[in-house]
Parts: structure tokens; sequence; C-alpha cells
């Protein structure tokens, strides 16, 4: 009884919460609503002002003006659906903006996949070293073609070329091969990057720059071979797709409700189904759409017929890669809806690979850098970043693991501005791919960069720098510390539930009703296709239009900047825009508030089934315990002049501050230049820094008396004194790095051959 009792108190508090929440958004969404009305009428580009001098001519004007930009709208769109037509035609290539040639074709795998890789030609003028680090990006197979990634001049591709790097790319056709999966699709391109590597053996290896459904493929990529991954960048990645903000005033991150709210994964079956067996990328591409509806539905096309003159190439440039839709295996969208979007799975270590195995994120051991945008919607910061709490429960076990994890959060930009905007291209890609260089010279560690623009220009406008930051801290993402999270794990067991409910009732039925014909016929009467191929030549409706346009552009006569009919539009036009985003406030607060009622109830009156406890999936482990950690605490005693560099370098990095760019620069090019350790390899040098990083952060004092044991021979102590007095010079250093340098550097002379003095044995806490 008292049970009960409990149960009903907690889901009554439950629902009085909610309420209570979904009641602030709304006042929330009337504020916003309120005040986006108020800044359209205050807006002094937007006053009408004072009658004007000749009404009749100013209205003369704008009716010609506006008839005018309605013929030239119109054409436009017609131009639009005859690009659809004519892409579709040609097979939908990847839409690049470099020439290119294929390396690999994955549909002649003896598992043939869709995928292929390419080689980007450089363009004239740009010169690659096919010594440097090859990059190879991945793009996103989430509705759309490829091409994301390079869909510009300032692009990750152009980025890239332009630093010198040979530049390779994953593309995928528009049809999945019969069978093909998403395990094959890893296969492939594991495939690919080992042709990446036998192409340039006297590179370093690859990068892996993986954008948004890109970044986890990336992921596994590194997982299932992580000796031939250089470093891996995902940009806007979804890693951990739970995550969110269930947080006071303004509403966030509603696509993550979109799975419980329509039932789970039943509903990519039965769409697959519809599809005789093929899933249409134009799902995922409404969906991207529905989350901004004023975009969508009016400032997308308002913003062509206001600015008909200069906005043309713009817009149909975007809207040919907007419009390209690829098809999906059911197996696919399946695997990718039960084991990510529902599901969740990958980075808990629920993934299979090969039979009777799992993919596990830990066995990366290259530099991860995550970059995202608290601008994103679709992939919110919690979504590319707690992944991380999810692989390891502390900053000592990444530590521990010898992994370095690097996490750039940019302010506003949205979803596809991480990938196409020409902005974030020269800033943020542009020091990334810059770092890439030198980031491995990082202790192993979970770092922030920052960005700080200077007077320069290109390259050198912004000075990147290296935070180290604890897990504990990028938990504070969480307002709610993830609790929010558990009513998803009943989500995917009602997703269960409501798979095989429609398997074995709805399944039978559908199939019998549908074949290839009918298939191809609803996929070509998709809303998304028909508001392409309608407004084309196709139609004979548009026809008049396309002969009407010459004349028009020929006899164009815009009204002036300062017509109060223009005014009038442009403030209607914010007020349309305003109600649309009105619309969208309550029905995201509306989601959210009957998700949690439907999910979180079931959780408050313990009617849902095993459902595990939110947050972190991952038990607390002990560093020491670590195969790897044991195995360095093993090592302290042992080594030489290498060894004794990358543990002082350990001991001082302990206490640096924010590590600029060009710190590690300077660390890269003595390294390079040092006659020892410049023959060092990738392997051994990143070997080295991690062993280092875990003998320092559990047996510091221990680390620190083993010191005089590996540099027994004098000239290795000579330079190493040397050394350390050349880095102490260096501006920047904090106090207590030069406390400790001072340490290390008494230790060493007070323990030289020959002082007299007895050799510490390198156990035990004692201090110099």
């Amino acid at each position: 009884m008292e049970d009960r009792q409990k149960k009903a108190s907690g889901f009554f508090d439950l629902m009085g919460k909610i309420g209570r929440l979904y009641t602030e958004r709304a006042m929330h969404a009337q504020k916003a609503f309120a005040e986006h009305l108020q800044k359209a009428a205050m807006d002094p580009n937007l006053a009408v002002g004072l009658p004007p001098e000749n009404p009749l001519q100013s209205w003369t004007s704008y009716v010609t003006d506006a008839a005018q930009r309605a013929v030239l709208f119109w054409d436009i769109l017609r131009e639009r659906g005859n690009n659809y037509i004519e892409h579709k035609k040609e097979g939908t290539p990847p839409l690049l903006a470099f020439k290119w040639e294929i390396v690999l074709d994955g549909r002649t795998f003896d598992r043939p996949v869709n995928y292929a890789l390419i080689r980007i030609i450089p363009p004239k003028g740009v010169r690659v070293d096919e010594t440097k680090r090859p990059f190879i990006i991945v793009d996103p197979r989430a509705g759309h073609g490829p091409g994301i990634g390079g869909f510009k001049k300032d692009s990750e591709v152009g980025v890239a070329l332009e630093f010198g790097h040979p530049v390779y790319f994953v593309i995928f056709f528009p049809e999945p091969e019969p069978g093909q999966t998403i395990l094959d699709v890893c296969a492939a391109e594991t495939k690919f990057l080992e042709t990446v590597v036998q192409r340039h053996p006297k590179s370093p290896k690859p990068t892996i720059y993986g954008n948004c459904q890109g970044g986890w493929a990336s992921m596994m990529i590194a997982a299932n071979d992580p000796d031939k991954v250089g470093s891996i960048v995902v940009n806007g990645a979804p890693m951990s797709y739970w995550s969110g903000s269930w947080s006071e005033g303004e509403g966030e991150n509603p696509m993550r409700y979109s799975g419980g709210l329509l039932g789970g994964s039943w509903l990519a079956l039965f769409a697959s189904d519809l599809g005789n067996g093929k899933f249409d990328g134009a799902y995922l591409v409404e969906n991207f759409e529905n989350l901004n509806p004023a975009n969508t539905n009016w400032n997308k096309y308002y913003n062509v017929w206001k600015n008909v003159d200069t906005e043309k190439e713009r817009f149909l440039e975007f809207e040919k890669w907007w419009g390209g839709y690829f098809l999906m295996n059911e197996e696919e969208i399946r695997w990718i809806v039960d084991n990510l979007f529902v599901g969740n799975k990958l980075a808990r270590g629920e993934v299979k690979a090969a039979p009777g195995t799992y993919l596990n994120l830990k066995a990366i051991r290259s530099p991860i850098v995550i970059f995202s945008s608290k601008g994103d919607n679709i992939t919110p910061p919690q979504q590319a970043i707690n992944w991380i709490a999810d692989v390891y429960s502390s900053t000592a076990e990444i530590k521990a693991n010898g992994q370095v994890i690097v996490a750039l959060v940019q302010e506003d930009v949205g979803h596809l501005g991480i990938f196409v905007s020409g902005k974030i291209a020269q800033k943020e890609h542009t020091e990334i791919i810059e770092a890439l260089d030198y980031i491995e010279r990082l202790r192993p560690g979970l770092y922030v960069m920052d960005l700080q623009e200077t007077s320069g220009t290109g390259k050198d406008r912004y000075l990147s720098s290296f935070r180290e930051v604890r897990l504990e801290d990028m938990r504070s993402l969480n307002r709610l510390e993830r609790k929010d999270e558990k009513p998803f794990e009943v989500v995917a067991e009602v997703s269960e539930l409501n798979e095989k409910a429609y398997s074995l009732f709805g399944r039978p039925i559908v199939r019998s009703l549908v074949n290839e014909k009918t298939a191809e016929l609803g996929r070509n009467l998709h809303p998304l296709r028909v508001q392409r191929w309608f407004f084309s030549d196709f139609n004979p409706l548009m026809w008049p239009v396309a002969a009407m346009a010459p004349a028009v552009k020929a006899g164009r006569k815009p009204a002036e900047a300062g017509n109060p009919w223009r005014k009038l539009e442009a403030m209607g036009a914010e007020m349309i825009t305003a109600s649309w985003n009105f619309y969208r406030d309550m029905r995201d607060a509306t989601s959210e508030s009957l998700f949690f009622q439907i999910y979180g109830s079931m959780i408050a009156l313990g009617v849902s089934g095993d459902v595990k406890p939110a947050g972190p999936a991952v038990e607390k482990t002990d560093p020491r315990e670590m195969p790897f950690a044991r195995e360095a605490l093993a090592q302290i005693e042992k080594g030489g002049y290498p060894e004794a560099l990358a543990r002082i370098g350990a001991l001082l990095g302990r206490h640096a501050g924010p590590i600029p760019l060009h710190r590690l620069a300077m660390t890269d090019e003595f390294i390079r230049s040092d006659k020892v350790l410049s023959k060092l390899s990738e392997d051994e040098a990143r070997r080295l820094r991690s062993e280092a990083g875990v003998m320092v952060l559990l047996e510091p004092e221990r680390t620190l008396h083993a010191l005089p044991a590996l540099l027994s021979r004098k000239e290795d102590r000579e330079r190493t004194l040397r050394i350390l007095e050349w880095a102490l010079s260096l501006d920047g250093i904090t106090k207590e790095q030069r406390d400790m340098g001072n340490r290390i550097v008494g230790l060493l002379r007070s323990d030289a051959p020959g002082s007299g003095k007895a050799r510490p044995t390198g156990k035990g806490n004692k201090k110099a």
C-alpha cells in the first residue's frame, strides 16, 4: 500500500512539473512572438514613415516590381524543377565544387555496397604534397546525396587542399546494393582507409573527417581498424542520441522526442515496406525541414522573391543538392534506428561487429576532434559530446587509455552551417585542419579548443589554444545531469514491442499491396519531389513563365528601396515569420510535454520493464587496473632519453594553462630536429606520450625520481638540462610549471654521475 502511494505521489509530482514547464514554454513562445512583432514594427528600415509625395507613382512602381518579381520567382522555381529532373537523369552525381576521379568502387566488392572512394583533383594553382597526411572526408547518408563537405571552394575539401593535403572523399550512389547492410558499408570504408594508407606509404596516417552521420561512421571505421587511423574529426555528429537539454525557458532539441512519439522503429519498417524494401531518404529530409517551418514554408521562398535579381544562383545551387534524395535498404535504416536513434547503443559498446564481437570506442587511440554548435537543433553539443561520459567513467580513465579528445563548441551556427558555411570553413575548419598537424603532441586527456581573433588575415586571423578540462566539467552541458534520458529507455522497450506487433499484423498486409511500380510511384509523389517536378517544364502550365521571363528581365524596373509598399511587404513578411515561429515553439513544447507525460509516467508508476539507470552506462573503472596502465606503471624505472623527455613533458604539463597552437608547433619542430626523437615512428611517439601521461597521473613522485636512472648517460642528461633551460624561458610558463622544472633540474644535477650522491631507487614518494 505504501509503495502504491509513493508511486502515485511521484506520478502527480511529475505531472505537475511537466505542466509547469509547459506553461513556461508557452509563455516563452508568446513572449518571443510579441517581441518579434514589436521588433518588426519598430525597425526603422521597415517603418513606412510619412505618405509619399506621389502615392500613385509609388503604388504603380511597387505593383510593376511585384509583378515582375513574381514572374522571375516562378521562373526560378521552374529552373529548380528542371535541374532536379536533369540531375536525376545524370544519376545524381556528387555535387562537389572540385574535379575528382574514382579510386575504388564498392559496387565491385565481394559484398557490394553503393559506396566509392574518390580522389579530389587539386584545382589549378593548388599544390598538394603527397607526403603530407591524407584526408578522407565522409559525408552523411541522411537522405541527401554526397558533396556537402566540398560543396564550395570555401569548404572542408578546399581548406585541406589549401594546406597541401591529399584529399579523398567517400561518396555513395542513389540506389543501395541488394542485401547491403551498415556493417558491409563499414567494412568497405575500412578497405577505403587501407587503400589510402597504401597509396601514401611515406605520409602520416590519414585523418578521417566525418560530417553528421558520417561522424559516427568515421568512429566505427576507427574502432574497427584503429592502427591505420591518424586522427578523427567529427562535425555535428550525433553520438548520444538520447541527450539534449530539458531546460527552463525555451524548448530545445525537439527531434530527440520524435522517435518516442511515433512509437519507435516500426514506422521505418512501414516506410520501407511502402518502398518495396527500400527506405526513401526524402522522409529524413522532411524531418529536417519540419524543424524550421518558417524557413521551409516561407523565408526560403520569400527571400528569393524579395531579392529575385541576386538570389537566383545561390538558391539554385543549394536546392540542387537539397533536392537529391537517396535510398537505403530496409536493413540499413532498421540498423540505424534500432542501434542509434532509438537504441543509443554505439557509445554503450552494444553495437555488434563481426559475429561475437562488439564495436568498442575505447579501441580508438588516435586523437579525436569534436566540432559542434549550440545553434544546432539537430545535433546539439550534448548529443555530440556526451558519448565520452558513456565510454569513459573519469578523466583518469581517458588518460590511462592514452586518448586525446578535443572539443570545439561554436556558439550559434545551425546544423548545415557547420558543413557548408564559408565563414565556418575559413575559421573553425581552417583552425582544426591546421591543428591536426600538431594535436598529437598533446598529452592524453580531454581538451577544449578556443579560438581568438587577431589582426591577421587568412590563416593567421585566429589563434588556437587548448585548455585541458575534466570529464566532470563537460557534464555541465547537461542541466539535469542526464536524468531526462531515463524515459528513452522506456522508448526502446516500447519500440521493440511495436516493431514485433507491426511485423506480425501489419507487414503481411502492406507487403501484399506493394510492388516495385507502386513503390516508385509513391516516391515520385512524395511532396518534396512533387514541388520540384511539378514546377518544371514537365508541366505545360510553366511554359508561359519560361516565355515571359526573358522579356521581364530585359524590362526590369525594381521599386526604389524606400518605397513604402515594399516596406509594408517586408513588415508583413516578418509577421508571417513570427507566426510560423510561434507555431513551431508551441508544437515543440507540446511534443516535449506529451513525451514526458507518456514515458515519464510509465517510470513513475513502475509499469515499464527493465529500465536502466540514467546517465553513463559504464561502471567506474579503476585506472590502475586497466591493462595499459598496469604495463605503463611497470615501466617507470625503465627507458632512456626519449622516455625521460616524454615524462618530463608530462610532469610539466600537469600544471600548464591553455596551450597555444604555436607552442605545439615549436614542440613538433624540436622533435623533428632531435636526432633521437625524430627517428621515432608515429605509433612509438604516441605510446611514449600515453605511458608518460599515465605514470604522471597515477605515480607522479615515483615518475619524477626515476628520471636520473633514465638519463644515466652524461650527454643525455646535459642535453635534457639544456632543453629544460630553454623550455622554462618560454613565455606563458606558469609558476607551478617553473617550480616543477626547477625540481627536475635540481634532481638531475644533484644526482649527476660522479656527484658522489646516492641515486634514487625510483620508489616511494620522495621530494627533491
